[in-house]
C-alpha cells in the first residue's frame, strides 16, 4: 500500500469519524430545536385564539342556547386544526383542517392522539369555560423534518467528500518531493557516488536527503579505498611473486651452494609475500568491523609483553619497556587481538628505523584523561613533516625501508575503530609514537 493512500485512508477515517460525530450533533440538536419550535407553535396559536375569544364582537347562539362561534372569525394558521370546546365537550368552533371526529380536549397541555387512522399532536388551553385545542398531523412533521434534516445534511456530505478529495490532491502534492527522490534514485547507476541535490526540499526531508548523501559519501570513500587497496595490493604482491618465481628458477638451474642460496632466497620472499597478505587481512578484518574477541580482558602489561614477544621474533634491536603506574586491575576498553597487533606494528616500525647498537623504549603510563598511554620511542634518523603526514598511508614506506607499508596503516584504522588517539612526535634523534586507549570502567 502506498504512504498517500495509507495516509489518505488513516486521515480519512478521523475526518469522517468528526464530521459524523459533528453532524449526529447538529442534526439532533437541529431536531430537537424543530419539534420544540412546532410545539411552541402549538401553544402560542392556542393563546391566539384564546386571546381573539375576548374580542369578537358578538357570538352565535345554538338552538339549545349554546354559544357558536365562526372559526374563521377566530384567524387560525394555517396548517393548523384549532377546536373550540365548552367544558362540557361541546365543539363550539372548528377549523377547516380540523378532522371530522373531535380532537380530545380531556387532558390540559401537549398530548399524543390518534384520531382515525393518523397521528396528532395536540395542545389544549383552558380559559374561562371553554377548551382551545390546537392540532397538527404527526406525518407532516416527520415530512418537514425530514425535509430540513436533508436540507443540512447534504451540504456536510457534500462538504466532507470535499475534504477527501482535497486531502488527496494535497497529499499527493505534499508527498511529490519523496517521489522526486525516488526517481533521481531510480535513475542512478550503480556506482554513482555524487549527492541528491537539497533544492526545493521541505524542511523535513531535507535532513534525510543529508544523511542520505553522506552515506553516499561513506559509500564512495570505501569503494574507493578498495580500489585503490585492490591496485596496491596487485602492485605489492607482483614483486615478491617475482622474487620467488626467479630464485626457484635459479635454483632450478644451478646445483649446490648457488642453488641453496637461490632457495634461501625465495623463502625470504615467500617469508615477506606471507607476511604482506597477514597484514592484508588484518587490514580488511579492522576496516569491515569484522568481529574480534570482544569482551575478554585487555589488560595493558599482559598485551605489551605478548606485542613484545612477537615483535622479537626475528633478530634487531631490544625493546625496554617501563611502567609508570600499577595497571594490573585495569583493562581496557577493546579487543586484544587489536591491541596486540597495534603495539606489535609500533615495535616492529621502530625497531627497523631504529639506529644499531641503540634500544626501542616501551613507556605504559595513564595520561591525564585517564586513559592508558603506550609510547614507542626509537633512536632513528627522525622523519621529515612532509613524511610525517604519509606514514599512515596504505603502502607508503621509505625508500630504505623493507617493510611492507600496511603497519602504520593498521595502527591507525585500529586506532579509529576502537576510539584512541595515535600522535606521533618528532624528536632530534628519533621518533615517538604515542597510542592512548580508553580503560573499559572508565566509558569503555
Amino acid at each position: 500500500m502506498s504512504l498517500r493512500l495509507r495516509l489518505t485512508l488513516g486521515l480519512g477515517a478521523a475526518f469522517v469519524l468528526l464530521w459524523s460525530l459533528a453532524a449526529t450533533w447538529m442534526l439532533y440538536d437541529l431536531r430537537s430545536q424543530l419539534l420544540q419550535s412546532l410545539d411552541e407553535r402549538l401553544a402560542a396559536s392556542a393563546r391566539m385564539v384564546a386571546g381573539l375569544l375576548v374580542q369578537l364582537p358578538q357570538a352565535r347562539t345554538s338552538q339549545d342556547g349554546s354559544t357558536r362561534l365562526s372559526a374563521e372569525q377566530l384567524g387560525i394558521p394555517n396548517g393548523l386544526a384549532c377546536q373550540i370546546s365548552s367544558l362540557r365537550g361541546e365543539v363550539l368552533a372548528r377549523s377547516h383542517s380540523t378532522p371530522e371526529n373531535m380532537l380530545d380536549a380531556s387532558q390540559q397541555g401537549f398530548h399524543d392522539q390518534v384520531i382515525g387512522d393518523q397521528l396528532w399532536r395536540s395542545f389544549t388551553l383552558i380559559q374561562d369555560d371553554l377548551r382551545i385545542t390546537t392540532a397538527d398531523r404527526l406525518d407532516e412533521r416527520a415530512t418537514l423534518q425530514r425535509s430540513i434534516l436533508l436540507a443540512a445534511a447534504v451540504p456536510v456530505a457534500v462538504a466532507l467528500l470535499g475534504s477527501l478529495a482535497l486531502l488527496w490532491v494535497g497529499l499527493g502534492r505534499g508527498l511529490a518531493p519523496l517521489e522526486r527522490i525516488r526517481a533521481a534514485l531510480a535513475g542512478r547507476s550503480a556506482n554513482a557516488s555524487e549527492p541528491l541535490p537539497l533544492t526545493d526540499l521541505p524542511a523535513e526531508l531535507a535532513p534525510l536527503v543529508e544523511a542520505q548523501n553522506q552515506l553516499f559519501q561513506r559509500i564512495g570513500a570505501t569503494l574507493e579505498r578498495e580500489r585503490r587497496l585492490t591496485d596496491d595490493a596487485a602492485h605489492e604482491l607482483r614483486s615478491p611473486l617475482t622474487v620467488v618465481k626467479t630464485h626457484l628458477q635459479v635454483a632450478a638451474m644451478t646445483e649446490g651452494e648457488p642453488a641453496r642460496i637461490a632457495i634461501a632466497m625465495a623463502e625470504q620472499g615467500a617469508d615477506h609475500l606471507q607476511r604482506i597478505l597477514e597484514q592484508l587481512l588484518m587490514l580488511a578484518r579492522v576496516e569491515g568491523n569484522l568481529p574480534f574477541d570482544e569482551g575478554l580482558p585487555c589488560r595493558p602489561l599482559e598485551i605489551a609483553q605478548q606485542a613484545i614477544a612477537d615483535a622479537t621474533h626475528k633478530p634487531g634491536a631490544a625493546i625496554e619497556l617501563s611502567v609508570a603506574d600499577d595497571l594490573s586491575e585495569q583493562c581496557l576498553a577493546m579487543p586484544p587481538a587489536l591491541a596486540i597487533a597495534a603495539l606489535r606494528n609500533l615495535l616492529e616500525n621502530a625497531r627497523r628505523h631504529t639506529r644499531p647498537g641503540t634500544q626501542v623504549d616501551l613507556h605504559i603510563a595513564r595520561d591525564g584523561q585517564g586513559r592508558v598511554r603506550f609510547s614507542i620511542r626509537d633512536q632513528g634518523p627522525g622523519i621529515t613533516p612532509e613524511r610525517l603526514q604519509r606514514v599512515t598511508e596504505r603502502f607508503w614506506r621509505s625508500a630504505d625501508s623493507d617493510g611492507s607499508g600496511l603497519g602504520l596503516s593498521i595502527v591507525k584504522a585500529i586506532a579509529e575503530r576502537c576510539g584512541c588517539s595515535l600522535q606521533f612526535i618528532v624528536h632530534a634523534d628519533g621518533l615517538e609514537v604515542c597510542l592512548a586507549a580508553r580503560l573499559r570502567n572508565e566509558g569503555g
